[in-house]
């Protein structure tokens, strides 16, 4: 079951649901990607406000450096870019986090059930017995993990507030230790992510009774009667919606609900809201029984996107595709960085005296 406003709404395949929250952290990468190509300015050489009367070769002091050009103003660089991009990182940082956060608030709801379909796996540093309650198993790493999102979310706003109301040029915002702060919070937020996830116990057979004991399938119903039958939707949904209310008004579960029932509100609907229609229904009991299973709901979702089979597969190959460009990216960016430093050594060593060349390589291998 998928939740919304904190109900279970509809069925669907937990793989999906997956994939969907990678797609949000899709989007994270991509932002990061963005983010690069803006920060990828070398500030070098504009000195504090507005350059020098040296006539410093800046073009050359960004390749030297790895970096794709020099900031094009030079007030912009120390006034205003500086700050923007420490900003702008930070609202990454919270994009990540708020995804975290809803994951993890997502799980962390079925702990209120006396028995979850999916919970984490006993023991070690997953859960732990309450001091006071033996019968409860606190899911520990899930509240940590939720406990560090909040963290970089907090410490993200730190970057704006820094910003705020400050004169151009000011540092406020752009010290290198606060945002390397922030970055490790935030991979190791990622870190417990990942281990949530390998900690995952999914019950499959639990997962498809709390579908059953509901009526999350009555959708379908409203679906069908439309697609099938040419009911007006607002109709069909008028019809499954007063066959969900008798259900529970009487204890009924979506697997017991006599067809006798399914025909008598149907007449009773369309009389009142549809008199130009006939009042037998015209679904067979057989169609009505298969529109509530949830395993065929899944299977039989048409559109692209969606969580049958072979959708799902397309967007997993997607998905390692997308993840495989990511790397590829990283891996580039880094070896321009690398050998533009390496260039400028080698440049270095050609100019010069032997005996300083010598020196200054056996202090760049300790540096490094």
């Amino acid at each position: 079951p998928n939740y919304t406003n904190g109900v279970a709404a509809q069925p669907n395949s937990y793989a999906h649901y997956l994939l969907g929250l990678l797609s949000a952290f899709r989007r994270d990468a991509e932002r990061i990607e963005n983010f690069y190509d803006r920060l990828n300015y070398c500030a070098m050489g504009t000195t504090v406000l507005n350059g020098t009367s040296w006539p410093l070769n800046r073009e050359r002091m960004a390749h030297y450096l790895g970096f794709k050009a020099p900031v094009e103003n030079a007030y912009d660089a120390g006034q205003f870019k500086s700050n923007d991009d420490a900003v702008e990182f930070s609202s990454i940082l919270t994009s990540i986090a708020l995804h975290v956060g809803t994951f993890i608030q997502d799980l962390s709801v079925q702990y209120a059930q006396p028995r979850p379909w999916i919970l984490l796996q006993e023991g070690g540093e997953n859960t732990y017995v309450s001091s006071a309650m033996p019968q409860k198993r606190n899911p520990g790493l899930m509240i940590r993990t939720r406990t560090n999102a909040s963290r970089v979310i907090s410490d993200a706003q730190q970057a704006v507030w820094l910003a705020h109301n400050i004169i151009p040029g000011m540092s406020d915002a752009r010290n290198v230790e606060d945002t390397s702060g922030r970055v490790k919070e935030t991979l190791a937020m990622l870190s417990q992510v990942r281990r949530v996830i390998s900690a995952l116990k999914i019950n499959p057979e639990r997962a498809l009774e709390e579908l059953n004991s509901d009526w999350t399938a009555s959708q379908e119903v409203a679906d069908v009667f439309m697609r099938d039958y040419k009911l007006p939707f607002r109709v069909g949904h008028h019809i499954a919606s007063e066959i969900v209310s008798y259900a529970k008004a009487n204890g009924i579960k979506p697997a017991d609900f006599p067809y006798s029932e399914v025909k008598r509100i149907y007449a009773e609907v369309i009389k009142k809201e549809y008199p130009q229609g006939n009042p037998l229904c015209p679904m067979p009991e057989s169609q009505f029984k298969d529109t509530l299973n949830p395993v065929k709901i899944i299977q039989n979702r048409k559109t692209t996107g969606g969580p049958q089979p072979a959708e799902l597969n397309k967007n997993l190959a997607s998905m390692e595709k997308s993840i495989q460009s990511q790397l590829n990216w990283a891996k580039d960016n880094v070896a321009t960085i690398s050998n533009a430093l390496q260039k400028l050594d080698g440049d270095f060593q050609k100019i010069l005296p032997k005996e300083e060349a010598k020196k200054t390589d056996r202090s760049l291998d300790l540096n490094r």
